[in-house]
């Protein structure tokens, strides 16, 4: 009934699988911060598409039932918060703190991520001009 122990292994030997493991948690940590900060940028996004949303409807919606004033402040306040939460977006993804461990996970390459919230910002700004200059609702 003698059975055969396997041989034991060094110190080095028994702390490679704990490296090893290590890694690995870091590597998936890594990947977890990466799409913490994807979600983040997509939070802003998603805040600045309905800021947007909400200042162009003001101006149709409101119209005869507050004053053209009112429908200017309210809109140009909505409108510039967009704005302002697709730069955000950009600058909150870009410089996220202290770079994570090398991930799996490839990043959303910046320049991607600077023209697509341009582009939203150019019709952020466009209509704010709509809002200022365009046409009241009831007209």
């Amino acid at each position: 009934m003698d059975q055969e122990q396997p041989p034991k292994k060094s110190l080095e030997e028994q702390e490679k699988p704990l490296e090893d493991s290590a890694d690995r948690r870091t590597h998936l940590a890594a990947d977890r911060t990466i799409f913490a900060a994807e979600r983040t940028y997509a939070a802003w996004v998603r805040t600045g598409l309905a800021a947007l949303a909400s200042g162009v409807g003001a101006k149709k919606l409101l119209a005869g039932v507050i004053p053209e004033w009112g429908i200017w402040a309210v809109g140009t306040v909505l409108v510039a918060f967009s704005a302002f939460c697709f730069g955000a977006a950009v600058w909150r993804q870009l410089f996220s703190g202290a770079p994570p461990p090398k991930p799996d996970t490839p990043r959303i390459p910046p320049v991607l991520l600077i023209a697509v919230n341009g582009f939203l910002t150019l019709v952020a700004f466009a209509a704010l001009i709509s809002i200022w200059f365009g046409r009241t609702g009831g007209d």
